[in-house]
């Protein structure tokens, strides 16, 4: 059974999109209104334990999401497409790009997890652990991630709509995925690549960026939305789509 998705728009360019770790197939569903749908096929997908599949059972691994979203590409007989990912989907993409190399042709990561990993401190992994059955962690965590500058009535949804749309089992699994995987050795580095970060993300931010995508993708480039933190969709939602079509339009061959 392929992953439950979205469409959004019917272009000839497809875009595979893969939320993170608080969101599901709907997390960028601010900035759908914007898009150009003549253009592009935007296909949200929901990873395993979220969504559609908040049920579903699975390894909940990085390379899980990765197979995920190449058997849904088959489902919809996708040859080649572009793939972008947020956070734990920037990840993802990665991996996909590894896996199916010549399918992929551009790809976009949003604030995302280099394929290296994140060594927290005690603490802070701490407070990542107890975030599968705390909603206020979950909260603290987002109020983190975004500088402490975000309305209280946003940072209470964002944690309730977490928490409400993953299965906690596959949300506490997912945290070693992402945090403590480590498949670098494996990038080519061949693709073409734009990174997108928010200037009040104190985590994933410029200085990450250039340790880890830019020195390992050739093609590489950063755009640092200022006024964003980790969740760009929803802090600058039409600054992040000009960054993402800028980028789509500019690649019109296959890799």
């Amino acid at each position: 059974m392929a992953n439950t998705f979205h469409r959004v728009g019917q272009g000839p360019h497809s875009v595979l999109v893969l939320h993170g770790w608080f969101g599901d197939a709907h997390a960028f569903e601010p900035i759908e209104p914007w898009l150009s749908r003549d253009h592009f096929s935007y296909i949200f997908m929901d990873c395993r334990g979220y969504g559609g599949m908040r049920d579903v059972a699975g390894q909940y691994s990085i390379d899980e999401i990765a197979r995920d979203a190449l058997s849904l590409a088959d489902a919809l007989q996708l040859e080649t497409f572009s793939v972008a990912g947020h956070s734990m989907g920037g990840m993802a993409i990665e991996r996909i790009a590894v896996l199916a190399p010549q399918r992929v042709r551009s790809m976009l990561a949003i604030a995302p997890v280099p394929c290296g990993g994140i060594a927290y401190d005690a603490s802070t992994r701490g407070l990542l652990e107890s975030a599968a059955g705390s909603v206020a962690s979950r909260r603290a965590i987002i109020d983190r991630s975004t500088g402490g500058r975000l309305p209280a009535a946003w940072l209470d949804w964002k944690a309730r709509y977490s928490m409400q749309h993953s299965a906690p089992d596959a949300f506490a699994a997912y945290l070693p995925a992402w945090a403590d995987t480590d498949f670098s050795n494996e990038i080519v580095g061949d693709h073409r690549l734009k990174v997108v970060v928010g200037g009040n993300d104190p985590t994933f931010n410029r200085s990450l960026m250039g340790r880890t995508y830019l020195h390992r993708y050739r093609q590489a480039t950063l755009e640092v939305l200022e006024d964003a933190g980790h969740y760009p969709m929803n802090e600058t939602p039409l600054a992040l789509v000009a960054a993402m079509e800028s980028f789509l339009r500019a690649e019109a061959h296959p890799a």
